[in-house]
């Protein structure tokens, strides 16, 4: 299983549309998430970064995904660049296979 997390803050261009072409856009993706879900993407969870996080990332939003493997996970990175996601928000992405903390440990040990 392929854990898939989206950290992102809006741009100028979003920030500059209407609130009536925001609620177009976001609806617009609505059946591209659906069609995800379908096809074994799981959403685990979508939030705002809260202010008083300690050591907090610059980035407002965060959704956490799990996808069944490799491929449907570059599916989607190729989905949300083809909706245009990146001309509105400035993101950065954290993708790999789900393991324990031992593994983790693991691999940070053996540097």
């Amino acid at each position: 299983m392929i854990s898939y997390i989206e950290l992102w803050k809006a741009k100028q261009a979003w920030l500059d549309l209407s609130k009536d072409e925001r609620g177009k856009y976001m609806t617009a993706l609505g059946p591209a998430i659906q069609a995800l879900v379908e096809n074994g993407a799981q959403i685990v969870s979508w939030g705002s970064n809260e202010a008083s996080t300690f050591s907090r990332a610059a980035y407002d939003y965060f959704a956490v995904w799990t996808f069944p493997n490799i491929e449907a996970a570059q599916s989607f990175e190729k989905l949300v660049e083809g909706a245009g996601w990146y001309n509105y928000f400035n993101q950065v992405n954290l993708m790999g296979t789900a393991g324990s903390p031992q593994d983790v440990i693991g691999k940070m040990i053996e540097l």
